[in-house]
């Protein structure tokens, strides 16, 4: 039986050594989702610009949620968008896509925002690609906190993206003080402290860690000695094995080597993004190793 746990974050450089730096919190080894969750960078607020070329995926749905800062989106479908702060970017993979991210806007402006996947299941993997751009989201609303929906439901709030696991994802606005927000007793949850510290039931939670709840809750209490944001996600225990590497998940190792292949020779199956001419992030070699599904072992 899993309980709960706080995952901490590490530092990565997004997009190469000089690139925007993140924080991390899943997944992490032992503990590779949270629903179908997959995935949780948390970046700024900072001045480093985001400059991330041409770059591949499978297997997944990406969410881009700005709090700071404006994001160009472009992607191999044709999509150009600048997503601001408050608005959603949602790509799906299904086989193959490719995108780029850049900063737009006030060269001046501070960059703070959230960047997840989600994977997608056996009966999504080799559907067509898409993106949808959300710039309004439903919000629910309850004694000291607000919820802006960015995935699934919140106390009756239903946001408009596309989904294909039962899962959740929100915004959480909490008022200085204590406040009890509703929670799927079937879900599993995690919540991200992303402006500050917070007291979850009890637990103090620090600025960027990631606290899980296991599944069995209607509620969870939130404690914070300010107005604090937090990222709210969860969703049924995501019970296929997946392998992950670089920018793909498959369910075997052979799916990862041949997306990798594919990227390298241009194949058809992940396009072609305008705008940056031949430029792409190459692929790192493969491990000597087979890759393996990744498993849940931290309880």
């Amino acid at each position: 039986m899993t309980i709960d746990l706080t995952l901490e974050a590490r530092e990565v450089p997004l997009g190469g050594l000089r690139g925007l730096t993140v924080h991390r919190t899943l997944p992490q080894r032992g503990f590779p989702t949270v629903g179908a969750w997959c995935f949780v960078d948390h970046f700024g607020p900072t001045d480093q610009p985001m400059a991330v070329l041409p770059h591949p995926h499978t297997g997944l749905q990406t969410v881009t949620w700005p709090i700071a800062g404006e994001i160009r989106h472009r992607d191999s479908l044709g999509s150009d968008v600048v997503l601001r702060p408050g608005e959603l970017n949602l790509m799906t993979s299904g086989d193959g896509v490719s995108h780029s991210e850049f900063s737009v806007g006030d060269p001046d402006a501070p960059m703070h925002g959230i960047q997840l996947w989600v994977a997608l299941p056996a009966g999504a993997l080799d559907g067509a690609a898409g993106f949808e751009h959300h710039p309004d989201l439903p919000v629910a609303e309850g004694e000291g906190w607000s919820a802006k929906v960015l995935l699934g439901e919140v106390a009756g709030a239903v946001s408009p993206a596309t989904t294909y696991t039962p899962i959740v994802g929100a915004e959480l606005s909490v008022s200085h003080g204590y406040a009890t927000v509703p929670l799927r007793p079937d879900f599993e949850h995690a919540i991200l402290a992303v402006d500050g510290p917070a007291v979850l039931d009890g637990e103090p939670v620090a600025h960027r860690e990631l606290r899980y709840l296991a599944p069995g809750r209607s509620s969870v209490g939130i404690q914070v000695p300010v107005d604090t944001t937090l990222l709210l996600i969860g969703g049924e225990p995501f019970e296929e094995e997946l392998v992950m590497w670089w920018n793909f998940i498959g369910r075997s190792h052979d799916d990862i080597a041949l997306a990798r292949a594919d990227w390298e020779r241009a194949a058809g199956r992940f396009g072609h993004v305008d705008g940056h001419g031949d430029q792409v992030i190459p692929a790192p070699p493969l491990p000597q190793v087979r890759l393996t599904p990744r498993r849940r072992s931290v309880v």
